[in-house]
């Protein structure tokens, strides 16, 4: 819709962008950071999402690494493009800001899942698991079968990314004060080749380690397979968190006691759901949490 506006003598035309109606073909991109099944995972749910409500076009991005900031930039930037009217992502880091507030610029609406972007104000919404209490459920179960004097060892995920962050934070919160020293500490960029290698320096430099907690499924993976390389099964009590890439069989064999499942299904349908809306001008909330449950050998026939 064009308007014409008379200003000291001039005459300047501006165009309103109305809101996409329901009768409209809602066309929007879906960007996750990296091919592992929990990413996998949300974009089928995409999908799945798409194919039940008629009028939807998604495109698909995703980047190559947890690492990969370039990557992600270059997938924001092709969505513009391509002329999408949203944008649902899971931003690798908080510096693809600058790529989305040029989106933003364009129209386009803009909504994170699984992390946040702190301090950045142009998300209309953020669909995500609550990581801090999600981190403290895996610490009050930590709490319960650790004793005051235990050691433990901690697999990060990649710092800086305040959700990988929070799980850590919430998990030393959920101690509730247990004397549990931490003799170790390393990133790990959510990776498993990287999780073995601090696990095994943390298991080689503490011979009686009691513990060990991993902010991200594929390190989590990585330090049962250095837990088992040691012969040390069933002697370390190891915790994990996302459920994937290979947890479901550490917990089966007992070499990981527990982790911490998201249930990205939900957590990415609620995204989509909240964009879709947006773009047609509907009210949504601005925070969506998509919850967060204990996962243990006993209960994980119920989260596969």
């Amino acid at each position: 819709m064009r308007f014409r506006s008379i200003l000291k003598g001039a005459v300047v035309a501006f165009s309103v962008v109305a809101p996409a109606t329901a009768a409209d073909t809602v066309k929007i991109g879906f960007i996750t950071k990296f091919p592992v099944p929990f990413f996998a995972t949300m974009e089928n749910a995409a999908k799945e999402y798409a194919a039940a409500n008629p009028g939807i076009e998604i495109v698909f991005g995703q980047g190559a690494s947890a690492t990969d900031i370039e990557g992600q930039i270059a997938q924001i930037e092709s969505m513009v493009t391509q002329g999408v009217k949203g944008i649902a992502i899971t931003p690798v880091d908080p510096t693809v800001a600058t790529a989305l507030d040029k989106a933003i610029g364009a129209g386009v609406k803009v909504v994170l899942m699984d992390n946040d972007i702190p301090g950045w104000t142009g998300r209309t919404a953020l669909a995500t698991t609550d990581n801090y209490n999600a981190g403290k459920i895996a610490g009050e179960y930590l709490k319960s079968v650790l004793k005051p004097g235990d050691t433990m060892g901690i697999l990060e995920g990649v710092p800086g990314v305040p959700s990988l962050d929070d799980r850590v934070k919430g998990m030393k919160e959920g101690l509730g004060g247990l004397d549990v020293k931490i003799v170790g500490s390393g990133a790990t960029d959510c990776t498993e080749e990287k999780g073995i290698n601090v696990a095994q320096d943390i298991l080689t430099a503490n011979p009686d380690l009691k513990s060990i907690y991993a902010a991200c499924g594929p390190p989590a993976a990585g330090a049962a397979q250095a837990i088992k390389n040691a012969n040390l099964a069933g002697k370390v009590i190891l915790v994990g968190f996302d459920f994937c890439c290979g947890e479901a069989e550490a917990l089966e064999a007992g070499i990981e006691n527990a982790t911490v499942a998201q249930f990205p299904t939900k957590m990415a349908s609620l995204g989509v759901e909240a964009l879709v809306k947006a773009i047609r001008g509907e009210k949504v909330e601005s925070l969506i949490d998509s919850g967060a449950a204990l996962v243990t050998k006993a209960n994980m026939a119920e989260f596969k």
